[in-house]
């Protein structure tokens, strides 16, 4: 019995949710609770699958993203534009990519971003492999990186590095929210906003 009154191989559950990102205590206690109300068959099978995930999912070699083998869904899909990579910090960014359903191009994924406070330097990062795409000839690099000061740093170093290969260098824009109010904005995102704004035409449609 475990010192909380839980039996020990439940208070072993709740102390290893409690350890995800985002799931405190109370939130891993009902999870827990919730496993030992279903089958075991569930348990079982949640288990097994947890058994694999190292040895099934690994990163492509291409581009850094989930794959289960060499290269990655994305890589692997010769209808999308090879010539054109969106680079993220994440392979959790591609996904967030994906949902838009509007890029039909590859991925590069950096595993990080540059923090020199943290030591993170591009060779921490999977530079090596992007430098091997930009000199096969790529056409655009679209960096997607974040909005924090080392998102942004990393992005104007990416932008110094590749800018005499004569691949095009672009970033992704920042502004304002699709649906949402200008009271609610910071002068931030406003500023950005501002100095990213785009020509706006009517079309005949909207005549």
């Amino acid at each position: 019995m475990h010192d909380s009154g839980m039996p020990a191989p439940l208070a072993r559950v709740v102390e290893m949710l409690a350890s995800l990102p985002g799931i405190g205590p109370k939130t891993a206690l009902r999870l827990g609770l919730n496993l030992l109300s279903r089958p075991a068959s569930d348990s079982t099978a949640l288990a097994e699958s947890l058994a694999v995930l190292h040895e099934q999912v690994g990163f492509c070699e291409t581009c850094g993203c989930f794959s289960e083998r060499g290269l990655c869904h994305f890589c692997n899909d010769s209808r999308r534009d090879a010539h054109t990579v969106c680079l993220v910090e994440q392979p959790v960014d591609v996904l967030m990519m994906e949902r838009g359903h509007g890029f039909r191009g590859l991925y590069h994924v950096l595993h990080g971003r540059l923090s020199p406070v943290d030591g993170v330097g591009p060779e921490q990062l999977h530079m090596a492999a992007l430098d091997k795409r930009v000199a096969a000839g790529l056409k655009e690099l679209i960096l997607a990186t974040s909005a924090t000061v080392d998102g942004e740093a990393t992005a104007h170093y990416l932008a110094r590095r590749y800018d005499a290969s004569g691949v095009k260098i672009s970033r992704i824009a920042r502004g304002v929210p699709e649906g949402s109010e200008l009271e609610y904005l910071d002068e931030h995102t406003l500023s950005r906003a501002l100095d990213q704004r785009v020509s706006w035409a009517v079309t005949a449609r909207q005549r």
